[in-house]
């Protein structure tokens, strides 16, 4: 089904300017109905706040913690129109909502964050050239559209590189790996010949991130410097404090808050970063940013005074944001992948250790079935 056209009823940037804050008893819909939808509703709740979720999938996890759902695809107007009028305020837990769903869902109630945020980092390229507009630092990069094309951003660049999709590519899904040139054609046939991006290969020599959250009054809070370890390229580990001096925290930081201020951004948001060395110091580079709460910010809700989806809520519902403070002289997150969660049981008796399960079923592999979260008291 298309999207008819439909007149607005509000202006959008009236609600933020106004900064208009929710009631106890009001409902925030959000678009998603994984993990991230299920522990958005949780932090809701103790504020006073319901939350409806709207999934394509039967088998939603978040379904199971909710005041209402709706199963229904992205392109059912009708569904989406009775969604919104469900609902105060809209937001969403993953990047990959169809930004037309998300504009379309904008004509009835606020959406936030923006859907031109959608728009562009649903594209890594456009995401990239945002970035850069913004002189901040990322890997090399070209536009790849065909196979004559990959050559010459092959000769701009150089080997080893990594050519990606534009789209839809997360936990290493649509990337292959250039290590020579001889390797390129083989690489653009693996990814079956859609609009990619090719980006340099970065000697980094830590991956770190930073989620920074934005009210609608203009204020940022940012959560402190987290350092990540992935295998086969799904996140495993997460540690705070990071390994970073004063200096690269704080330009991390600054990095992240630049990002949500240019977007004008409207709740939390995560921004992976590389750590470089160059000329004996150590700085970031933007690797990637994720429009909503973020895998590698699960340690905040144990392990802070405040937890990022604590935080995406006041934004969206008008609320002032927290503080963030670390509890504890150090966290760490672990996500239980695939069959890991079956033996949960066993952080049960570790010090320190809270368990969240996310309530998917059956576990497969390469996917996040939960986390744990251990935290080493202060000395």
């Amino acid at each position: 089904m298309g999207f008819a056209a439909r007149a607005p009823r509000f202006r959008e940037d009236e609600w933020v300017q106004a900064c208009v804050v929710l009631k106890t008893g009001a409902t925030i819909g959000i678009l998603g109905g994984g993990q991230l939808a299920r522990m958005l509703a949780l932090a809701a709740a103790p504020l006073g706040l319901r939350c409806h979720v709207y999934s394509p999938e039967k088998e939603s996890c978040a379904f199971e913690v909710v005041h209402a759902y709706t199963c229904a695809g992205y392109e059912d107007e009708n569904a989406l129109a009775g969604f919104a009028d469900a609902v105060d305020v809209i937001t969403y837990e993953f990047e990959n909502v169809p930004a037309r769903t998300a504009a379309f869902l904008s004509t009835c109630k606020p959406v936030l964050p923006d859907p031109r945020v959608l728009e562009i980092t649903q594209d890594r390229l456009e995401e990239k050239n945002f970035i850069s507009a913004l002189k901040i630092a990322t890997a090399p990069y070209a536009p790849v559209h065909s196979a004559s094309q990959l050559a010459e951003g092959l000769e701009k660049i150089g080997v080893p590189a990594v050519l990606k999709t534009r789209r839809l590519g997360y936990d290493g899904k649509g990337q292959a790996k250039i290590l020579k040139a001889a390797d390129a054609n083989a690489a653009w046939r693996a990814l079956h010949d859609v609009p990619c991006i090719l980006e340099g290969f970065i000697a980094f020599e830590r991956e770190v991130s930073v989620i920074a959250a934005r009210g609608a009054d203009g204020d940022v809070q940012c959560f402190e410097v987290t350092e990540n370890e992935h295998r086969d390229h799904i996140l495993h580990t997460s540690r705070v404090p990071a390994k970073a001096s004063p200096a690269l925290a704080a330009e991390a930081r600054r990095v992240a808050a630049r990002i949500a201020k240019a977007f004008d951004y409207v709740g939390a948001l995560g921004v992976e970063m590389f750590v470089v060395r160059a000329k004996g110091k150590e700085h970031v580079l933007v690797n990637e940013i994720a429009p909503r709460v973020h895998n590698s910010g699960h340690w905040t809700i144990d392990g802070a005074t405040v937890s990022q989806f604590e935080q995406h809520i006041r934004a969206v519902a008008g609320l002032p944001l927290a503080k963030p403070v670390r509890l504890g002289r150090k966290v760490e997150m672990v996500n239980l992948i695939g069959d890991e969660v079956e033996d949960y049981a066993r952080w049960l008796s570790v010090p320190g250790a809270a368990i969240h399960v996310y309530g998917k079923g059956r576990p497969s592999p390469r996917r996040k079935m939960g986390h744990v979260t251990r935290i080493w008291p202060a000395k």
